[in-house]
């Protein structure tokens, strides 16, 4: 089989696999399906929480042999839907190094010769770039490696995006502290202060004195390493503060059209945090004001060549109008992927697992309602004693969804960021408003019951 035109030479040499594709490739012209003449999918690593499994079921429900790759599996077994995800649906772990093109390659190599890999896929942000380098190199469906990075990356996101006029947040890259507090004097007080490739806003914050900048600064710039092991870009992103409220906006890209899922409302953590607390879909505002927040996020994805896939931007209204924040090229997380589902009847995680497999989605919708989501968070640090009130909270009209990860003898805090939020619920109705209350009256109904620390 030739070698897969899309994939520039520079890029199969710089991943070290020129030797290894000519393998893999003659292999995978032999066969296209697994032994059990099941189409293979293979998922690297995963969001951490019990929605982020969920591809793994849908891709088993589709029929396919499901393979779970990862450099810690171990990492997922405190969900609350691990053990019937791996052990009903997943037919291998796959160990090895997910941090890199070359390592996803060789996980995935003796898949692609002895059975035939029909789809290589993740939703996980840490690992976007890699699989998309990986998926390209070997002919399989996915996202353009180069727009990968630019959304896995917020200062290229930030530049890429300045370069095509979308209007966002000043910023500077700042790699020492007076670099730092000479750009939060620039663009005033507050100011926003973060790391570039993190996920689910962590180590995020609103610096409202020049104490806190060099506070979070240090914070930051002492973390070498992300959350999932890999190097950080040196130094932190400065952003002017983007004053209004926050939406994110769901698209689906494929063979060369945008369709837009629609726009969800986002409820945040009070300050100097930017932890979601809870989600509504879709969007409450009028259609002028979605239409806006809409069309700037189709222009940010034009811009950095986002070609396919599912995507979720997030963005503010300002008085001076819509302002990107930023690109998550992946299919939104929490609850936001059944949000859509139940308001508009639209699998929507199904939906992407089958452009991976190299389908064409049906992203049409077959109903028109309102779904929403809310967090359950600690008011202070310190152990869960007791929860009372989930069973209520089950009881509400329209909840279809209430998870509790928080137990006694579970530590807990305000949250930071969206890692230390301890359960959620779901609830839907005929319009995004009500849906809305029935999930706040939902969360009200549950109480974790505390012992502060000492």
């Amino acid at each position: 089989m030739d070698e897969n035109p899309s994939v520039p030479t520079d890029l199969r040499t710089r991943l070290g696999i020129e030797k290894k594709l000519s393998i893999i490739r003659t292999a995978a012209s032999v066969s296209h399906m697994s032994p059990s003449d099941k189409p293979l999918f293979a998922m690297v690593e995963a969001q951490l929480s019990t929605s982020g499994l969920l591809p793994l079921e849908v891709a088993h429900r589709l029929g396919c042999e499901v393979i779970f790759v990862s450099n810690d599996p171990e990492r997922y077994q405190g969900l609350g839907n691990y053990s019937a995800v791996f052990s009903d649906c997943v037919s291998k772990v796959i160990v090895g190094d997910t941090n890199s093109s070359a390592g996803v390659l060789d996980a995935v190599g003796d898949l692609v010769g002895s059975w035939g890999l029909a789809g290589l896929y993740t939703h996980c942000d840490y690992n976007l770039p890699f699989v998309a380098e990986s998926a390209a190199a070997l002919g399989l469906p996915g996202l353009a490696p180069a727009a990968a990075a630019t959304a896995r990356d917020k200062l290229e996101t930030r530049r890429t995006c300045l370069a095509a006029g979308i209007p966002a947040p000043q910023f500077v890259h700042a790699t020492t502290e007076s670099e730092a507090l000479e750009a939060a004097h620039r663009f005033g007080f507050p100011c926003v202060i973060k790391p570039m490739t993190e996920s689910a806003s962590t180590g995020v914050s609103l610096a409202f004195t020049e104490t806190d900048v060099s506070e979070y600064f240090q914070q930051i710039v002492r973390q070498r390493y992300d959350a999932r092991g890999q190097r950080r870009r040196p130094g932190v992103l400065v952003e002017e503060y983007a004053l209004g409220y926050e939406v994110s906006v769901e698209t689906v890209t494929y063979d060369g059209a945008t369709t837009l899922i629609g726009v969800t409302d986002k409820q945040l953590g009070a300050a100097p945090y930017f932890a979601e607390i809870g989600d509504t879909f879709p969007s409450t505002l009028p259609e002028s004001v979605t239409s806006a927040l809409a069309r700037t996020a189709l222009d940010s994805l034009t811009a950095i060549g986002f070609d396919f896939g599912a995507a979720h931007t997030e963005l503010r209204m300002t008085a001076d109008g819509p302002k990107l924040i930023e690109i998550n090229a992946r299919i939104a997380g929490a609850e936001i992927a059944d949000l859509v589902e139940l308001a508009y009847g639209i699998r929507y995680r199904e939906q992407v697992v089958r452009m991976h497999l190299g389908e064409r989605p049906d992203l049409t919708p077959a109903r028109s309602g309102g779904a929403a989501s809310r967090y359950l968070m600690a008011r202070e640090r310190g152990t869960v004693r007791a929860v009372y009130g989930a069973d209520l909270a089950g009881r509400i009209d329209g909840v279809s969804e209430v998870e509790v990860k928080a137990v006694p003898g579970y530590q807990v805090g305000p949250p930071t960021s969206n890692h230390e939020l301890y359960g959620h619920v779901v609830a839907a109705a005929t319009t995004s408003a009500e849906a809305g209350r029935r999930a706040d009256a939902a969360l009200a109904q549950i109480h974790l019951v505390t012992c502060s620390e000492s």
